[in-house]
């Protein structure tokens, strides 16, 4: 399991993680990536970010941007994406 740094909070995360088993205490928790203004400035203060995806190109595109510290997922098959698969090919 690949691991994100969660803001400055010291600890990691999961990358991809299954909504309700990931400690999300303190993030700023979106359900989508429209406003990057909002994710960069959580990033500068030291927020961790979370982005909700529910299908392989929500979780790649969420993961593309470095602030993003967890892909949030309700189903359990998305936590078991081949990401280098799905990015480069």
């Amino acid at each position: 399991m690949r691991e994100r740094w969660f803001g400055a909070t010291g600890r990691k995360v999961p990358e991809i993680g299954l909504e309700g088993a990931v400690d999300l205490e303190g993030a700023l928790v979106l359900d989508d990536l429209s406003d990057l203004s909002v994710v960069r400035d959580a990033h500068e203060r030291g927020v961790p970010v979370v982005v909700r995806a529910s299908t392989p190109q929500e979780v790649v595109a969420a993961l593309s941007h470095g602030e993003v510290a967890c892909a949030l997922v309700q189903d359990d098959s998305l936590l078991s994406l081949d990401l280098a698969e799905l990015t480069y090919g």
